[in-house]
């Protein structure tokens, strides 16, 4: 595959930004090799600037639920562009996409739209301190948050532990403020709780976590979170940048019927412009500025051109059947593989949740951690994303991340892409099992 102009304009981007890049893991250090840089996307499908086509299963890290490109959205971005791009004030189409959230969705009474993911969550987190009156959140390790300082925070050695900042340039106090906990062990929630009891102001989980791997958390353990936040005067923050509109139109808290204190949105919300938003209850919603005493703004909070993108796209996910196709599609797609694995015996998992799925080289069967992960296992999926790309199917370059089934993809694509997996499965246990057969 002829990749001349993507290693040119690498060359040249790293003369410009860190790493050569705008956000790291597209730089392809975990898979080696130059990133393909994209010029195009249409449906289901993405070309490089060296013309090279690909079927794909990344989607922007999963904001375009519709494919790319999608007719409906461009439409209505076009439209809302003819009388303007930002104004720095209040428009109709804000109360629209607000509208039509809020009128679909049982557990928030109001929302504030903002730029980004890691927006609402830093947003969310001011809230959770400034209602409660405490300093501490309670996260759990393997759950990104997006790169809030205070949530930029790995586990340390003890199993609660205040923990190790993620990052060079993040306070010792702040990380203090921080307690981390491992995923789906509720008795150290509660001896957190015991242990700085009247501090945390909140518990902040991906209730699908999808930024490490797919990892496994119960309805259970969610639900007994929520009646532990509540027991102890705090909140319950449920970071569905990635699940929210993805799940379902409510999300993980309507697939799993538990309700959070409060929920930020990302992703699908923009229809593939930059947005995220953070909800509650109104008594809680009435704490932040102009109406209460938590600040936050932001100069294009509300743009109307990606408000445009987030209605048409929402309109579309709320006609009837539209999850339940994607999940059957998802389901099909990822059975052949996993028949294929099954049947050659390999160490290899496919863990879905609707249709959000994530490959794994791994004879588990469930993985709750991200301590269960085993990084050699990431050498085997170098070879497999080499070979995908070879062969026209593009993930996102890290075995740590998830893959998206998206409206788009037709069974054509499903079907090639699963016999192109499994292929590429053949081949990398052909390599890394020769050696013990010789």
């Amino acid at each position: 595959m002829n990749r001349n102009k993507s290693a040119e304009l690498f060359e040249k981007a790293k003369t410009y930004f860190p790493g050569g890049v705008n956000s790291p893991v597209r730089a392809f250090k975990s898979v080696g090799g130059t990133p393909l840089f994209i010029k195009k996307g249409d449906g289901s499908h993405i070309w490089d600037e060296d013309g090279n086509e690909f079927i794909d299963f990344c989607y922007s890290w999963g904001p375009l639920i519709l494919g790319h490109n999608n007719t409906k959205i461009r439409e209505k971005v076009w439209e809302a562009m003819q009388d303007g791009t930002s104004f720095g004030a209040p428009t109709a189409l804000e109360n629209e996409l607000a509208e039509l959230i809020l009128s679909n969705n049982r557990f928030i009474e109001k929302i504030r739209f903002v730029s980004s993911g890691t927006e609402a969550v830093m947003s969310a987190i001011r809230l959770a301190r400034g209602f409660t009156g405490r300093d501490k959140i309670l996260k759990f390790e393997g759950c990104y948050h997006g790169h809030v300082d205070s949530l930029l925070v790995k586990a340390g050695s003890g199993l609660i532990t205040f923990g190790n900042s993620s990052s060079a340039g993040i306070p010792k106090g702040i990380v203090n403020d921080t307690i981390v906990v491992p995923l789906n062990r509720i008795d150290l929630v509660r001896e957190a709780f015991e242990t700085f009891k009247d501090q945390i102001a909140a518990i902040i989980i991906e209730p699908i976590p999808a930024n490490n791997g797919l990892l496994g958390v119960t309805k259970e353990f969610l639900f007994c979170l929520s009646c532990m936040a509540k027991k102890n005067g705090a909140l319950l923050i449920f970071d569905e940048v990635i699940s929210g509109f993805r799940a379902g139109f409510e999300g993980a808290a309507g697939l799993y019927s538990i309700e959070p204190d409060i929920v930020t949105y990302g992703k699908i919300i923009g229809g593939g412009f930059p947005v995220g938003a953070y909800g509650a209850s109104k008594e809680i919603m009435s704490r932040v500025s102009p109406d209460g005493d938590v600040y936050q703004a932001g100069t294009l909070s509300g743009n109307p051109v990606a408000m445009a993108a987030g209605i048409a796209a929402l309109t579309e996910c709320l006609k009837p059947g539209f999850y339940q196709q994607l999940a059957e599609k998802t389901k099909q797609f990822t059975d052949t593989i996993i028949q294929h694995s099954i049947s050659k015996k390999y160490p290899f998992k496919i863990f879905v949740n609707q249709s959000i799925f994530w490959l794994a080289f791994t004879s588990q069967n469930e993985v709750n951690a991200a301590e269960e992960i085993d990084p050699k296992s990431m050498d085997k999926f170098k070879i497999l994303h080499a070979f995908m790309l070879e062969n026209g199917v593009y993930f996102g370059p890290s075995g740590y991340e998830v893959g998206f089934i998206s409206a788009a993809h037709s069974e054509a694509d499903l079907e090639k892409s699963a016999q192109v997996i499994c292929d590429g499965l053949d081949l990398v246990f052909e390599q890394v099992l020769s050696p013990v057969a010789q």
